[in-house]
């Protein structure tokens, strides 16, 4: 026993250790950034959840049906590392972070095989999504939600009869009591983009811990769950007809909801503004409904789970009728013999 457990986990570990020496510098600046940047904040919560899935799809690792993809890996091992000579050359830290989940993916291909990647698939996932993006892409990202917002603040105002005058992102409008006029800007961390990242990392959470298991509905993303290839089959195609699409539409919904919500917020930050004074758009007000708006915002990303889930129910239930319906009917109109005389 004592020799077999240093057997078993040699080889995992001594690939863990090489990855964390090549990595070291990379994972250290993405931690930083997880702590210091407010709109990666969530990433500090992503190594924890990967973890927790990885245990729970640990036997799949030692499923001797899966053969390794020697060339493949090797080839995507290799990519990796230019990927991250490249990153490192050009002081590019999206390309050496990006490097990083292609060495992790071509690693498992090389040492179990394709097959596995479906096992690491949702936490590649979440890792691609807590890397923060160049600072180019997120400005083209930021910029238009900014001007939605302050759109939509402008037409919740003009609705209340508000006085208002919108110039790019900064809203012009008169407080009650006010002598001058008074500018709210619309600045990127009021964009929503801070909340679209967190709610998409979430709607993938969601959409995997909550996947259906029970009854005719049951699938697993581990290689390992079933024995029979009739089986296996079956469960891919209910994946690809209900299971995929659920967490799909979860994953897209998340963008509407998360910049409907904001806009929303903005809105009534700006209609607030103009009773109550500029000093609603800063301080603990900003903070709080910042925070009552995400939550919003989760209920409704569950509450479209919740639909998905009741149709999916809805239907099976009405397959199962119509499936009984046509027994009865047959067992009500049996075949008679005619017996010759």
């Amino acid at each position: 026993m004592s020799v077999a457990i240093p057997r078993k986990f040699y080889k995992p570990l001594a690939i863990a250790i090489a990855v964390a020496f090549l990595y070291f510098t990379v994972i250290v600046k993405l931690a930083n950034d997880w702590w210091h940047d407010e709109n990666y904040s969530h990433g500090i919560l992503i190594p924890f959840v990967i973890a927790f899935i990885l245990w729970q799809e640990r036997k799949s690792f030692f499923d001797s049906r899966n053969a390794p993809s020697t060339w493949l890996g090797a080839i995507g091992i290799g990519a990796a590392l230019c990927a991250l000579w490249a990153g490192t050359a050009g002081a590019e830290l999206f390309v050496q972070r990006v490097s990083l989940v292609l060495m992790l993916a071509s690693i498992v291909v090389y040492c179990f095989g394709v097959r596995l990647v479906r096992v690491v698939a949702v936490p590649l996932v979440l890792l691609v999504l807590s890397i923060p993006i160049p600072q180019i892409i997120f400005n083209r990202i930021a910029f238009p939600l900014q001007l939605f917002a302050s759109r939509c603040a402008v037409a919740a105002m003009s609705f209340f009869s508000i006085p208002v005058l919108r110039q790019g992102n900064v809203i012009e409008l008169m407080p009650l009591g006010a002598s001058e006029p008074k500018k709210l800007a619309v600045v990127e961390a009021c964009s929503g983009i801070r909340s679209l990242m967190t709610l998409v990392t979430l709607a993938v959470i969601y959409a995997y811990f909550t996947r259906p298991t029970q009854g005719s509905i049951n699938f697993s993303l581990s290689s390992s769950a079933t024995a029979d290839p009739k089986m296996a089959r079956d469960k891919l195609k209910f994946v690809g007809h209900f299971a995929f699409w659920r967490a799909l539409i979860l994953v897209i919904a998340a963008v509407p909801i998360a910049i409907l919500t904001n806009a929303l917020r903005v809105s009534g930050t700006g209609v607030l503004a103009h009773y109550y004074g500029t000093r609603v758009a800063d301080g603990f007000f900003h903070t709080f409904s910042g925070w009552v708006i995400y939550v919003a915002a989760a209920f409704l990303l569950l509450g479209t789970g919740w639909v998905l889930d009741r149709i999916a129910r809805l239907r099976k239930t009405t397959g199962r009728i119509d499936k009984t319906d046509q027994i009865t009917s047959r067992s009500a109109n049996p075949v008679k013999l005619v017996n010759p005389v």
